[in-house]
């Protein structure tokens, strides 16, 4: 057959299609983990490809690899970094445990690109091979969870952008709505009032917290495991290997990292990776109420609150004409469920390693990133597509206000919570307004009923109608 190469591995022979650049250890892989169709995400393969770059340059500086194999090494990573030959990255995420089938993916194709250039062919693996050369004082121990770092932190920028789009549209509608007082909602029900512009403010206040959440988190990643090997311990690894890696790394990634302390606890613990998810988990659950209280306050437009309006971006309904729902935000909620089910995986996958590895940290990698990229989009789509085009429906807005009758939480300073409470349910039982009946029944003297019951004044710090000390 001309349409494919036998390859050899420990295991024996294999036939690899001849126009891959992988080779038969990933061929392996791809036959026995057909299991989500699902290939590594792509900013996974640039950080291994980054690492494989690294030490490419780290081992040419110290003369174990002579200048012609790494330069060799160093041009096929960058084609790969540049856009090319990302079809060659074919290992399903789930897979073997470590990751060993990924990195040996990264290996073949860099190892197979790196003889063309010097003139070789694919599969014979000569001069360069995959093991010694491109994986040279590496293990899959080491370089999965040092990628797993890279691409979190390369990733990191697009998800704060995300947030930062968000809440500055949530800001800007709390500006705008400044002025818009309405009935605020406790257990779903009548409270006293609050402003548009204080509900949208907090919700924009509640995005930065969380983008400096997330950015705490992140911090920890920036220490490299790179060096440990096996087990942590460095076998193989020259002693300024580490150093030499981190300092090449710094340099083609722009990243802030350092040199791991503890290359053994590194490798055991999942922490800090299991610790940014859950920052992430958190944003999610913060994200999902806001999306929520959206769909709430848009809805109607008749028979719900119809306190805003939502741009329309899409028909809603393929049987009720003109029917326009809350597309982006009923999409943001799928995505922050996803992202928690992400972090569940994270954390289960994280507990389960045991002594100096943590095998499943392919998951840990896949849900990790995963969830960053569809965060960061779902807060960016939201701010751009739904939160910058709301727009307050005031008449609703002080509709729903002037028969709150939680309007009588102002009068209770001045007339005892019991009077109040039955003032409150005699406006329920008349279908009358709290104001209404303050007028009719005398309960204030006239020239104090506007003070007490001004609305304003109720969404500020303070008691109304008393003097201000």
């Amino acid at each position: 057959m001309t349409d494919v190469r036998i390859e050899r591995d420990p295991l024996g022979e294999l036939p690899v299609p001849a126009t891959a650049l992988y080779g038969i250890q990933t061929e392996r892989a791809r036959l026995n983990f057909p299991i989500s169709g699902l290939v590594p995400l792509p900013i996974f393969v640039d950080a291994m490809v980054w690492i494989k770059k690294a030490a490419a340059l780290t081992h040419r500086d110290t003369g174990r690899l002579p200048a012609r194999l790494a330069d060799a090494i160093v041009r096929a990573a960058d084609e790969v970094l540049g856009g090319q030959h990302r079809d060659q990255f074919v290992v399903d995420p789930f897979q073997a445990g470590a990751g060993t089938s990924h990195n040996m993916n990264v290996n073949e194709v860099l190892a197979n690109r790196a003889n063309e250039l010097l003139g070789g062919t694919r599969g014979a693996y000569a001069p360069v091979h995959p093991n010694d050369h491109v994986n040279m004082a590496q293990s899959t121990n080491d370089t999965i969870p040092t990628a797993m770092r890279l691409a979190a932190l390369a990733e990191l920028p697009a998800l704060l952008a995300g947030l930062d789009t968000l809440e500055a549209a949530l800001l800007d509608r709390g500006r705008a709505f400044d002025d818009v007082i309405k009935s605020g909602r406790t257990h779903l029900q009548d409270a006293t009032p609050i402003r548009l512009g204080q509900e949208f403010t907090a919700y924009g206040r509640t995005i930065a917290r969380n983008r400096a959440r997330v950015t705490a988190a992140a911090a920890a990643l920036g220490e490299l495991n790179i060096g440990g090997t096996a087990v942590g311990t460095g076998l193989n690894a020259e002693p300024t290997y580490p150093a030499r890696m981190v300092q090449h790394l710094r340099a083609m990634t722009g990243l802030d990292l350092r040199e791991g302390a503890d290359r053994v606890q590194l490798m055991q613990s999942m922490g800090d990776q299991a610790a940014f998810s859950g920052a992430l988990r958190t944003g999610a659950l913060d994200l999902s109420k806001i999306a929520n209280d959206i769909r709430l306050l848009a809805s109607g437009p008749r028979t719900g609150l119809n306190e805003i309006a939502l741009p329309a971006v899409q028909p809603g309904s393929s049987i009720m004409p003109g029917k326009v729902n809350p597309s982006i935000a009923e999409m943001v909620n799928m995505v922050c469920y996803q992202v928690v089910g992400c972090d569940t995986t994270v954390a289960l996958s994280a507990e389960a390693g045991q002594l100096e590895l943590n095998v499943m940290m392919p998951v840990i990698a896949h849900n990790l990133l995963f969830a960053m990229g569809i965060l960061g989009n779902a807060a960016r789509v939201f701010g751009e597509r739904c939160i910058r085009g709301v727009e307050a429906n005031r008449t609703q807005c002080a509709y729903w206000l002037e028969r709150s009758p939680a309007l009588v939480t102002a009068l209770a300073p001045h007339i005892g919570y019991a009077r109040a409470a039955a003032l409150a349910k005699e406006a329920i039982a008349l279908d009358r307004t709290v104001r209404d009946l303050v007028i009719e029944r005398g309960v204030l003297p006239g020239d104090e009923v506007d003070r007490v019951l001004d609305l304003r004044a109720m969404t500020e710090l303070g008691v109304p109608g008393a003097p201000r000390v």
